[in-house]
C-alpha cells in the first residue's frame, strides 16, 4: 500500500544524499522514479538535487502555485513510476502536501518528502506542518550541535555571523548562512538564554 513518508531534520542532516540514495535504490532495481524540487532552490542549478558530498540528479521543478497531483498524473501516465521523491518539502503550501496525500491515496504512488522541521525563527514551515499533519510515516533524520547534543534548531547569520532573529522566512542558503543548533545553544545564540559563568 503506498504512503506519505516525510522525512524531517535541520540543516546539514543529509536529507538530499538521503533522497538520492533513496532514488538511486529503486534505478538499480530497475525501477523508475520522479524527483521534485522547488524551482527558487538554485544552490546546484535550476532542477537538480545536489548533495553536499557531491552526488545529485535532476529533478522536475515546483512553485508556489504548481498542482503537484497533475505533475505527478502526468509523470504515472508517461509510465511506470515507483516512488515520488520531493526535496525542500518545507515550502510547499499546506494544499500541495494535500495534493501529495490525494497522489499517494488515488493514484497508489509511494511519496517520499524530504525538508526542515522548523525556520531560523523556531517556528514550522507551513509545508511542514501539514507533513506533520498528514503524513503516513514521519522519520527524523538526525544531525547534531557543535556540543555533540542533537541539532533540532537552526540559525540564519549575518555577514558577522550574528543570529538574526527576523527576516522572510524563506531565503535559499547553505554553510555560509545557517548553522543547525541544539536547542540550548539556539536559545543562546538569539538571546534567549545566557549561559552560566563557568567556576574558575
Amino acid at each position: 500500500m503506498a504512503k506519505l513518508y516525510y522525512h524531517y531534520s535541520t540543516m546539514n542532516a543529509g536529507k538530499s544524499t538521503l533522497l538520492l540514495q533513496a532514488s538511486y535504490n529503486y534505478i538499480e532495481r530497475g525501477m523508475e522514479t520522479y524527483l521534485l524540487t522547488a524551482n527558487f532552490d538554485d544552490r546546484a542549478g535550476t532542477g537538480r538535487i545536489a548533495s553536499r558530498i557531491g552526488i545529485e540528479a535532476a529533478a522536475d521543478t515546483y512553485a508556489a502555485g504548481t498542482d503537484l497531483y497533475a505533475m505527478i498524473e502526468t509523470r504515472l501516465r508517461a509510465g511506470p513510476c515507483a516512488c515520488v521523491l520531493v526535496d525542500e518539502a518545507q515550502w510547499l503550501s499546506r494544499e500541495q502536501v494535500w495534493q501529495l496525500a490525494r497522489a499517494v491515496d488515488d493514484l497508489g504512488v509511494p511519496i517520499m518528502a524530504y525538508g526542515l522541521r522548523v525556520d531560523f525563527r523556531g517556528e514550522l514551515f507551513p509545508g511542514s506542518a501539514a507533513l506533520l499533519a498528514l503524513a503516513d510515516e514521519m522519520r527524523e533524520v538526525r544531525t547534531i550541535c557543535w556540543c555533540g547534543r542533537k541539532a533540532t534548531m537552526v540559525i540564519r547569520q549575518d555577514a558577522e555571523g550574528r543570529a538574526l532573529t527576523e527576516g522572510a522566512q524563506v531565503e535559499v542558503g547553505g554553510n555560509e548562512r545557517y548553522v543547525s543548533l541544539c536547542r540550548r545553544h539556539f536559545r543562546e545564540a538569539t538571546g534567549d538564554r545566557v549561559p552560566p559563568e563557568m567556576p574558575v
